[in-house]
């Protein structure tokens, strides 16, 4: 890992795990308890390749985009990472690595943002997956919405088939107040909250 006050490269992904596909399906449920076990900064790292990490030499990613355009953003709000400051970061797929946005922990101020749903304090990380339309809007005009959602989608079912490979609990939300998330995370004002998806070991 090399970091520096407001950058963090995360450690390589890794493209053969011990699970196969068809065992993490089996085994996918929603986990809303979760332990004070710490995850790792190589498992973060993974979460986060499997949702938007760089898998080809022409820049595609992990989940489908029409027309590879990419609208979506993600967030990490760390609690209780180990080798990782709590803060909210951006990650930054080109290089894999995370951008600190804000230090100190937000998952209080998230939970709150989000109806008061205690499993986001007690996650060890929580992903936020937020998108920029108008990338996808410049082609597909008034169909760029469904587009978008549908990549969501996508990219939540990556992230949860790899934390059940991870041995790692998951659960993802849809209800929450968008403009207080979007003040929680200090969101550009072009981006919009789609999911939040807690992790860590499961209680």
């Amino acid at each position: 890992m090399a970091a520096d006050m407001n950058s963090v490269t995360l450690p390589e992904a890794q493209h053969d795990g011990g699970m196969s596909v068809e065992r993490a399906i089996a085994q996918r449920r929603s986990v809303r308890e979760f332990s004070a076990i710490p995850i790792t900064l190589r498992q973060l790292g993974q979460l986060l390749w499997a949702a938007q990490g760089i898998t080809s030499d022409d820049g595609r990613r992990a989940s489908p985009s029409a027309g590879a355009l990419y609208p979506l953003e993600v967030y990490v709000l760390a609690g209780n990472v180990e080798s990782l400051a709590p803060g909210v970061y951006h990650y930054e797929p080109v290089g894999h690595r995370l951008r600190r946005v804000y230090g100190g922990d937000a998952r209080q101020v998230l939970a709150a943002a989000a109806l008061g749903q205690h499993a986001i304090v007690e996650a060890a990380a929580v992903i936020v997956l937020t998108a920029v339309v108008e990338r996808t809007a410049r082609k597909y005009g008034r169909r760029a919405e469904r587009y978008v959602d549908m990549e969501a989608g996508h990219a939540a079912q990556n992230l949860w088939l790899q934390a059940v490979a991870l041995h790692l609990g998951l659960v993802s939300m849809g209800a929450f107040d968008d403009a207080a998330v979007c003040e929680a995370l200090h969101l550009p004002r072009d981006q919009q909250p789609l999911y939040i998806l807690p992790t860590g070991h499961a209680r």
